[in-house]
């Protein structure tokens, strides 16, 4: 059955834009609930293209949309009525102040300008920028992605110009939605072009089928306004996985990207192809590599304009690059580091506001800025070197600077060549990369804002070890050095701009590629076969008929135990520890010690009897422990052993007085406490020696180190920034290796698309290049390069061809003369100087141009001229 098609209004009904007053609509406006607002940006050209996008909206998306055309100011337009036709939505002309609603149409009236904040369109005269041009369509969808952020939707349908592409940028920035007309069925194909050539899209298709695209990618946000909860929870459990892939295709940690960020544009890639769950994506980048460089290009960060935050840049140049400039009053080649760069706005801002300085200040001494800007975008990176840059730039960086450091090329800008000079551009990651050293300025232009405190704080320690002393860190206006007070100290109150302090970082610095962690091993002694040593320590056992023992090395550590030891040791509580002072026990341990202390001194073997238990129960224990000479495997060991014994006969005393023999005990006991006294102070004493021993040599070592350190530190430095120049510069040559192996192709192809006979030679007259055409009259190949003219078969009957051009060479003028060939052909040729792009003669070029017939069947004589 099919559906019934939307009503459409009558001929005779009067369209709701008459008079410019607004329809009404049933749905409720944006201020009350947020909903998603599209707008659409075309040319003056575009109304086919509009009709057919009007008519495949369907009824009842829950969306407004607002259209902004290029109008003659000077005609009323008629462009709401036109649309009437195409859609059942009412359609209006834009009225400063009115409220958008849902299911409506709004047009922007000729000769006005146009916005929309808190869901209200405001309208103001025409600007224009210093060159006439005027970009209402980036000026609406940049307001429309403050306005609306994850809710905005642009549309790029057929037009002349770049109108749209900037704000296209503000909208996907914001975790918006932008839609393009595919170019090749767009009447003028400029400004999706535009926008397909910057990368700010997400989608590009007939215009018939945007509609549907914008529908699909929409679908969990135009009832709930914002996203999908179960979408959200699904992408975060697996934002992980998601960040892995991304690691291993690209090299590029994101772990400590702020979530949020991260959560917007994968969703938004989620919503492009139409996913549900997290985890079907997740099989689609795995059997799709290519999507993961997709995804990898919707995490970075390319919102940037010149002389975003004026005031700041008014400050920088007026203040603290002149402060600079003062320290080094015989001049100074000053050094800075823009990271982030992105498409080079900001490097360029940086090195524009440098020159006024420097114009400014009438300084002869010999000062400049070497600046490196890098990013992580390769993209990015490449336009940035090409400098070139839409009409839009206009409105920000003013109609003086604009004549005086750029040259206009049709709709576009190029940077001029004193600018571009200054700065080198690279790619980078600032997280993981070599860091630029010896910094007078950085800036880090609204970077952090997407960073976690984590990184953010490892990233500003870097920055403080870059800069030099009282060096400046500029960052976005929205951007704070946290609790880094004791790194930097902000110049002027709400200006992001920093002064390097001279305090340290309280959390550990961490140097891109050097991220090995010394860890603490204990010495290892020599390995022995266990096998062996069991047998070994059983002989000795034997020998002492069994008893209850245990194998410790010099430190304590235990390395085998013999007999049931439950009664002498038990393991120590918590993290295990195998080591003979920790297991023993407590009533054993000062004798155990003492007697470890002693065989180590003194090399032999040293035994005790301890009485241990109630008074009643007492028992005795006999410890001995051998230091072992031999065997050599067991050379520095120690064999302790546990034996019972019997206590003292108390049969002869039993009939003294209780007095008496409590008196004996105690003076028993007395000798003991006092041998073990003097036991304690040996050990001290030896100790308190061997500390102050290794407390000398620990200081010689440390000076030593710290010297080492110093040294190292200054060699990595000059190793770090000679490398990072080397791969800077190395950059900069490959570019220009690519750009000259492009013009040598171009210019072969042209001298190959021209016939022209042609021959390249230099100062010596030795053959430099040569066309394919000119092998119809002289004998070349391409070993023939380097040879002399003289050694080249012609078929001219020219035999003052050299001397001819000898004399070009010499007197640098033109020589022509009709000559022909053997076989009669006739030829007009040319000798001229070769001149270089530096005005420098250096060599000639021979250029033969048919002036007869070809064919061997006329007579013709040579002639002079």
């Amino acid at each position: 059955m099919k559906a019934k098609p939307a009503k459409r209004p009558s001929k005779n009904r009067k369209p709701a834009a008459s008079k410019g007053r607004p329809a009404k609509a049933a749905g409720a406006d944006w201020a009350l609930q947020p909903f998603p607002t599209v707008g659409i940006g075309t040319s003056a050209g575009g109304l086919s293209a509009l009709e057919k996008f009007f008519r495949a909206v369907p009824v009842g998306t829950g969306m407004a949309f607002v259209v902004v055309q290029h109008l003659d100011p000077r005609h009323k337009g008629m462009l709401p009525e036109l649309l009437q036709r195409a859609t059942p939505m009412p359609v209006s002309v834009a009225v400063s102040g009115m409220t958008v609603r849902r299911d409506c149409v709004y047009v922007i009236p000729p000769n006005r300008d146009m916005t929309i904040r808190d869901g209200k369109l405001q309208l103001s005269k025409l600007a224009k920028s210093s060159r006439g041009l005027s970009l209402p369509i980036d000026r609406f969808f940049s307001s429309l992605a403050d306005n609306s952020r994850q809710l905005a939707i642009g549309i790029v349908l057929s037009g002349m110009g770049m109108d749209g592409t900037r704000g296209c940028r503000d909208i996907r920035a914001r975790g918006g939605f932008v839609g393009v007309q595919d170019p090749r069925s767009a009447e003028f194909d400029s400004m999706p072009r535009s926008v397909i050539d910057s990368k700010h899209m997400d989608a590009v298709a007939p215009v018939e089928e945007l509609p549907a695209r914008i529908l699909a990618r929409h679908h969990d946000v135009v009832e709930a306004g914002g996203s999908s909860p179960d979408l959200d929870i699904a992408v975060r459990g697996d934002m992980g996985r998601l960040i892995t892939l991304l690691r291993v295709r690209t090299g590029h940690d994101f772990s400590l990207y702020k979530k949020a960020t991260l959560q917007r544009r994968i969703e938004r890639r989620m919503r492009v192809h139409q996913f549900e769950t997290a985890e079907r994506y997740l099989q689609f980048l795995r059997d799709n590599p290519q999507e993961l460089d997709l995804l990898f290009q919707e995490m970075l960060i390319g919102v940037t304009n010149f002389f975003r935050d004026p005031a700041a840049w008014n400050h920088l140049r007026d203040q603290v690059i002149p402060a600079l400039m003062k320290r080094h009053p015989q001049g100074q080649a000053l050094r800075a580091w823009v990271a982030g760069c992105s498409s080079g706005e900001e490097a360029y801002t940086l090195a524009i506001a440098f020159r006024q300085a420097l114009a400014k200040s009438k300084s002869t001494a010999p000062y400049s800025l070497q600046i490196f800007a890098t990013d992580l975008d390769s993209d990015a990176i490449e336009a940035a070197r090409a400098g070139v840059y839409p009409a839009s730039i206009a409105k920000d960086v003013g109609v003086e600077r604009l004549s005086r450091y750029f040259t206009q090329e049709g709709n576009r800008y190029r940077i001029n060549t004193e600018i571009r000079e200054m700065v080198t551009f690279a790619v980078q990651d600032v997280i993981h990369d070599p860091a630029f050293t010896r910094l007078d300025i950085l800036t880090c232009r609204n970077l952090f804002i997407y960073f976690e405190t984590e990184l953010q704080k490892k990233v500003l320690a870097l920055f403080h070890y870059s800069l030099n002393p009282a060096g400046i860190l500029f960052l976005g206006h929205a951007e704070t050095i946290g609790h880094a007070t004791n790194l930097f100290r902000q110049m002027k109150s709400k200006l992001p701009l920093y002064e390097r302090q001279q305090g340290h970082s309280t959390s550990p610095m961490e140097f891109p590629n050097a991220r090995l962690r010394l860890m603490n091993i204990p010495a290892v002694e020599t390995a022995r076969p266990a096998a062996k040593l069991q047998t070994l320590a059983e002989q000795l056992l034997l020998q002492r008929f069994s008893p209850t023992a245990v194998l410790v090395n010099g430190d304590g550590d235990v390395l085998y135990i013999s007999g049931r030891s439950g009664e002498y040791l038990e393991p120590a509580a918590g993290k295990a520890n195998w080591n003979i002072h920790a297991m023993i026990r407590d009533d054993l341990r000062i004798e155990v010690s003492g007697l470890i202390d002693k065989s180590l001194r003194q090399k032999a073997e040293f035994s005790c009897i301890v009485q241990r238990g109630p008074k009643k129960k007492r028992a005795a224990v006999e410890i001995a422990v051998r230091f072992l000479d031999r065997p050599l495997e067991l050379r520095g060991m120690l064999l302790i052993t546990f034996a019972a014994s019997q206590p003292p006969v108390e049969g002869k005393r039993s009939k003294e007085p209780l007095s008496v023999r409590r008196s004996v005990e105690l003076h028993e006991a007395l000798r003991h406490a006092h041998e073990e006294n003097r036991s304690i102070r040996e050990n001290v004493s030896t100790t308190e020696e061997e500390l102050k021993s290794a407390n000398e040599e620990l200081q010689s070592t440390n000076e030593e180190l710290q010297s080492t350190n110093e040294e190292l530190t200054t060699s990595k430095e000059e190793m770090q920034s000679m490398n990072e120049e080397l791969g800077t510069v190395n950059a900069e040559l490959q570019a220009r290796v690519d750009e000259l192996t492009r013009a040598t192709s171009d210019m072969k192809n042209l001298l190959d698309s021209t016939a022209l006979l042609a021959v390249f030679l230099d100062a010596r007259l030795r053959v430099r290049l040569f066309t394919d055409s000119a092998t119809r009259i002289f004998r070349l190949i391409a070993s023939d390069v380097g040879r002399p003219l003289t050694d080249i078969v012609s078929d001219l009957s020219y035999p003052d061809l050299q001397d001819d051009a000898g004399q070009v060479l010499r007197t640098l003028v033109f020589s022509d003369k009709q000559v022909v060939t053997r076989d009669g052909r006739r030829f007009r040729v040319k000798i001229m100087p070769y001149r270089t792009l530096a005005n420098v003669i250096d060599g000639v070029v021979i250029t033969c141009t048919a002036t007869g017939p070809e064919s061997g069947d006329a007579e013709v004589s040579p002639q002079d001229p």
